[in-house]
């Protein structure tokens, strides 16, 4: 058999023609993208120094206060307080508003067997059956007793039981008021507590005249009278507060004005005004139970 006869070789490959546009595009494109990562990488590295700059303020302390900030924030919190209080009602009114409406303006004419003569004082109402306290010597005298409330109500008025030892006695209208309100009682004091007498001084009607308690426990002699466990007060008192009410800060009764002392003899106030524990005048001689 005759061999058979060597296949032809293959053709050879043609040469790659070369592509230079192309090349240059993906330069382009790769040259592009490496600027944009550079622009990138050098804003974050901005950001981070920045971050960091913001951190390291955040944690530095606070820079002190001048003494200009601190004066005007001060002067904020006082003045603020100032109108604060000056909207609030002050002690005194206080207790005045919640006694107004007990108080009772006693008249006596004819006592001590002259016909002519006048006396002033003060009551409170201490019950709601309308019992009136005051100081015996207003009432003591014999004459006719005429009393008026804080409503303008006026009417005729006898003593009811009377404790001449401790200057109390208990009155009762013959008229009450469409409305009786009774006032508050309270119980003891304490030296340097505020204490507001009310009456008609001179015949001021409803007056408040403000002080502390000086004293407890004192006694002295009065018109030849002696009196014992009273309360000493600095509060003004004039003739026409006796028998009115002596209040602490609450408006509550403490005790009944009872005597002024004065070493001229003159029946007006020097300082030193007397009261009896509103304990002692509310039992007295039958009367109201306190």
């Amino acid at each position: 058999m005759a061999p058979l006869p060597p296949r032809p070789a293959p053709p050879a490959p043609a040469p790659e023609t070369p592509q230079p546009a192309r090349a240059r595009v993906i330069a382009r494109r790769a040259l592009a993208w490496g600027r944009r990562w550079w622009i990138l990488t050098v804003v974050l590295v901005a950001l981070a120094g920045l971050s960091g700059t913001l951190l390291v303020r955040d944690l530095r302390a606070p820079a002190p206060l001048t003494q200009a900030e601190i004066d005007k924030a001060a002067a904020k919190v006082v003045d603020k307080a100032l109108a604060e209080a000056a909207r609030a009602p002050s002690a005194a009114s206080t207790a005045y508003a919640q006694v107004a409406a007990s108080l009772v303006i006693i008249e006596t004419v004819g006592g001590g067997g002259d016909l002519a003569a006048q006396g002033l004082g003060t009551g409170v109402i201490v019950s709601q059956e309308g019992a009136i306290l005051t100081a015996n010597h207003v009432v003591s005298g014999g004459g006719a007793i005429t009393v008026t409330f804080a409503d303008g109500t006026r009417a005729p008025a006898r003593v009811q039981s009377a404790q001449p030892e401790n200057d109390i006695a208990v009155l009762v209208a013959d008229q009450l008021p469409q409305v009786v309100v009774p006032a508050v009682l309270g119980g003891g004091v304490r030296v340097g507590d505020p204490v507001y007498a009310v009456g008609h001084p001179l015949g001021l009607t409803a007056s408040l005249s403000s002080g502390v308690v000086s004293a407890t426990g004192r006694t002295i002699e009065a018109e030849g009278l002696k009196l014992a466990d009273l309360i000493q007060f600095d509060a003004a008192v004039n003739p026409g507060n006796s028998g009115g009410p002596l209040l602490n800060s609450a408006g509550q009764v403490v005790g009944i004005v009872t005597a002024l002392a004065n070493p001229s003899k003159q029946p007006f106030f020097v300082g030193i005004g007397f009261a009896v524990p509103i304990a002692t005048a509310g039992g007295a001689a039958g009367g109201p139970s306190i």
